[in-house]
C-alpha cells in the first residue's frame, strides 16, 4: 500500500510526461503482480464500487475531530476534495505504542504494511456490505495507523474516487518499457481489457503473443475537431466524407471462433449487442472492424437516447430487443485475412471494407417505418457508412447544414492517404460538427467546484420558463473565463436563499447562454426533456430573467424519437 502512495503522489506532483512515465515504470517493475493488476485497475478508471457511504465518512471524522457537521461541509466547499479534507481535519495518529494501547488493528489489519492487493480485499472490499458499527469501527482503526497523505490515497479507494492524472498512453509506455515490447504493441494488449489478476499481469508482460490476444481490438484513431474552414484542407478529391452518426464507437473483432465486440472505451458488449455479434459469426475469421453502434429500426435513426437504454447491460430483456434494435456501421477495416491494414492509405482500406460489408446504411431520423413495427430477424445488421461524393466544399457544406434533421452530427472528414494511426493524430481526420443548438437559461441553483476552482461556486442549474415559472432543465459546468466565475460566485453568495449541503438556491437574477448537442423527450426528468452534452458559452449580462427561453422553445428542437425510446 505504502508503494502504491509513493506512485499516486508522485503522479500527483508533476507534469512532465517523462517523470509520470518514469514513476509508472519503476512502480511497475518493482510491484507484485497482484499489486501491480489491481493498481492498472485502479489507473485505469476501473469501475469500484464505493465501500462506504461518504455522509456516514463525513460525520465519523467531524466526530473524530470534535467539530460540527457544518464546519466539515464548509471546509470541504474550500479544499474541493473530499478525501483531503477528511484527511486534514482528522486528529494525527497516536505513536505506535499508544495506538496498540488503544486496541489498534496491526498494520496488517489497517494495509499499512500490505501491498494493493490485499489492502483493497482486507479493508476496501471488506468494508463493503458490513453494517454501520463494523465500519465505522474499521474505519476509525484504520485512521489511527495512517499518516495524512496516506488516508488520503485510503479515502479515495474506500471511496471508488481514486483517480490519477495519466492517460492510458503513458501506462502503455511505462509497460512496454518495463515488458520490452514496442509500445503500440502493449497499447493493442491493454485495449483487451483483461489483466484482472496476477496472472493476467504476468500474461501482459510476456513478450510472445498469447492466444487471449486474439480478441483484442486494435487501438482506436481519434478524430480532431475542425477549427478553421474546411476549404483550407486543399483539394476536395483528397478526401472522403462522410455522416458522422450520433451513436457509440466500436470495434467488431471476428478472429477464429470467436466474436469480440468492444466500446471506445475499451469494454466488451457482446451482452448488451446480442444481434450485432450474431451477425458478425458470417464475417470472415481474422477480420477487425472500425464502426458505430446506432439505435435503428429499418431506416429510422431512434436516436442516442434510445441507444443508452442498450449499452452497459448484462443482460437485454427481449422486448427491449424489440423496442430498440441496434446495428454497427462500418467505416474502416483494421484486419482483413489476419493481415494488419492499418498502414495502408484509406483508400485501399475502403475499397476493401465495400467488398466486405456492401449495404449501406440509409437510416435518418423520421424515416416512415411505423415506430412500433416489428423488425424482421433477416434485416441485415452490419451495414456500411455511405460516401458522400460531392464535388467542392461546397457542396459538402449543403450536406452538413442538414444533418440534424437527417439526425447525425455533422460530416467526418477523412484524408484518402492516411493510414489508420493510434489516438488522436491531427491533419489525417477531422470532426466537422454541426453548431450546437443553443438557449438563454437562468441560474437557479449552484454548487462550489472541485480542484482548481474548490470554494468557487462554478457548477451551475439552469431553468427555462413554463406556466409562469422557471423549471430546470440542465446542470452545466461553467465555460466562464475565471475572472466572470468569481463575480458570479459573490452574486450567488449575495442572492442565496437556501441552502441544502452544498447546493445553494439563488435569487433567479442572471441569464446564461446554454449550448448542447441535442435534445430528447425524457421520463426522467421533470421537465420532460433532457439535453446533451450542456455546458455554458456567454454570460448574458444584456438580459434579464423574462428575457430566457421556454420549455417550448426546448420541446420545438426535440428529436424525432419514439416514446418508447426516450430516456
Amino acid at each position: 500500500m505504502r508503494r502504491f502512495t509513493e506512485l499516486y503522489w508522485r503522479l500527483d506532483g508533476t507534469t512532465r510526461t517523462t517523470e509520470k512515465v518514469a514513476a509508472l515504470r519503476d512502480y511497475f517493475a518493482a510491484a507484485p503482480a497482484g499489486d501491480a493488476a489491481c493498481a492498472l485497475d485502479v489507473l485505469s478508471g476501473g469501475r469500484r464500487l464505493r465501500a462506504v457511504s461518504t455522509t456516514l465518512l463525513r460525520q465519523w471524522a467531524a466526530e473524530a475531530a470534535g467539530i460540527p457537521a457544518w464546519l466539515v461541509e464548509e471546509c470541504y466547499a474550500h479544499v474541493g476534495d473530499l478525501a483531503e479534507t477528511l484527511a486534514l481535519l482528522l486528529p494525527d495518529p497516536p505513536p505506535a505504542d499508544a495506538a496498540d494501547a488503544a486496541g489498534s488493528v496491526t498494520a496488517d489489519v489497517a494495509g499499512v504494511g500490505l501491498g494493493l492487493e490485499e489492502c483493497l480485499r482486507t479493508t476496501v472490499e471488506g468494508l463493503r456490505g458490513r453494517d454501520e458499527a463494523a465500519q465505522r469501527l474499521t474505519v476509525e482503526r484504520v485512521w489511527r495507523q495512517l499518516a495524512p497523505r496516506e488516508r488520503i490515497v485510503w479515502h479515495k479507494l474506500i471511496t471508488g474516487g481514486c483517480r490519477v492524472g495519466v492517460s492510458r498512453t503513458l501506462v502503455a509506455r511505462a509497460l512496454a518499457d518495463v515488458a520490452g515490447v514496442e509500445a503500440d504493441v502493449m497499447a493493442h494488449r491493454l485495449a483487451g481489457g483483461d489483466v484482472g489478476d496476477a496472472a493476467g499481469f504476468t500474461r501482459l508482460l510476456d513478450p510472445a503473443a498469447s492466444p487471449a490476444d486474439s480478441r483484442r481490438p486494435y487501438p482506436f484513431f481519434l478524430a480532431s475537431g475542425l477549427e478553421g474552414a474546411a476549404g483550407d484542407l486543399g483539394p476536395v478529391a483528397t478526401w472522403m466524407a462522410e455522416w458522422k452518426w450520433d451513436g457509440m464507437r466500436a470495434q467488431l473483432v471476428r478472429r477464429g471462433d470467436d466474436v469480440a465486440l468492444w466500446s471506445r472505451g475499451e469494454e466488451l458488449v457482446n451482452e448488451a449487442f446480442p444481434e450485432i455479434v450474431a451477425a458478425a459469426a458470417d464475417l470472415p475469421t481474422g477480420t477487425v472492424l472500425d464502426g458505430e453502434l446506432l439505435a435503428a429500426r429499418g431506416d429510422e435513426l431512434l436516436g442516442f437516447a434510445a441507444l443508452s437504454r442498450r449499452s452497459g447491460r448484462r443482460r437485454v430483456p427481449r422486448r427491449l430487443l424489440e423496442e430498440v434494435p441496434c446495428v454497427f456501421v462500418a467505416y474502416d477495416i483494421l484486419e482483413h485475412d489476419a493481415a494488419d491494414l492499418r498502414g495502408l492509405p484509406l483508400a485501399a482500406r475502403r475499397t476493401r471494407l465495400e467488398g466486405l460489408v456492401g449495404v449501406p446504411c440509409t437510416a435518418g431520423r423520421g424515416a416512415a417505418v411505423p415506430g412500433g413495427a416489428p423488425v424482421s430477424s433477416d434485416v441485415p445488421r452490419l451495414l456500411l457508412s455511405p460516401r458522400l461524393d460531392a464535388g467542392s466544399w461546397e457542396a459538402l457544406a449543403r450536406l452538413r447544414a442538414a444533418s440534424r434533421e437527417r439526425g447525425v452530427e455533422g460530416l467526418m472528414l477523412k484524408r484518402l492517404d492516411s493510414g489508420y494511426g493510434v489516438g488522436r493524430v491531427r491533419g489525417d481526420w477531422w470532426k466537422w460538427k454541426i453548431e450546437p443548438l443553443e438557449i438563454d437559461a437562468v441560474l437557479l441553483y449552484a454548487q462550489a467546484g472541485h480542484g482548481r476552482r474548490a470554494g468557487l461556486h462554478s457548477d451551475y442549474t439552469l431553468g427555462v420558463w413554463h406556466e409562469g415559472r422557471l423549471v430546470p432543465v440542465a446542470k452545466a459546468y461553467s465555460g466562464l473565463p475565471d475572472t466572470e466565475i468569481v463575480e458570479v460566485d459573490r452574486i450567488v453568495r449575495a442572492t442565496t436563499l437556501e441552502k441544502h449541503g452544498p447546493v445553494r438556491v439563488v435569487q433567479p437574477t442572471q441569464v446564461f447562454q446554454l449550448a448542447f448537442e441535442g435534445v430528447a423527450a425524457s421520463k426522467r426528468h421533470k421537465a420532460g426533456v433532457a439535453v446533451r452534452f450542456p455546458r455554458i458559452v456567454r454570460w448574458r449580462r444584456d438580459k434579464s430573467p423574462p428575457d430566457a427561453g421556454t420549455l417550448a422553445d426546448l420541446r420545438g428542437m426535440l428529436a424525432a424519437v419514439p416514446p418508447e425510446a426516450a430516456p
